[in-house]
């Protein structure tokens, strides 16, 4: 345990952002899995629809610095392909 009043701020502060991070990336990460699942389900529309949530979790997490904005657009890029492709069917 920390000793210094410094310190153990800095663990209360640390606390709390990682409560606050924890939430957002549950948030994206929860979307991509329903989205994963409605493809693997094959339902377009479904697919569609969380893939709209999907992309705003995701910009949503890269714009607090919880993920870097080149995996954000990755996951972004490779959600849509996959969504597309199974519309195209």
């Amino acid at each position: 345990m920390p000793i210094k009043k410094s310190a153990k701020k800095y663990m209360r502060v640390t606390a709390r952002k990682t409560e606050k991070n924890r939430k957002i990336k549950g948030a994206f990460k929860s979307a991509v899995k329903y989205t994963r699942e409605a493809i693997a389900g094959g339902d377009a529309e479904k697919a569609q629809e969380f893939l709209k949530k999907s992309i705003k979790a995701l910009d949503k997490a890269a714009q607090k610095n919880v993920l870097h904005k080149n995996t954000a657009a990755r996951k972004k890029s490779r959600l849509n392909k996959i969504v597309k492709a199974m519309v195209k069917k």
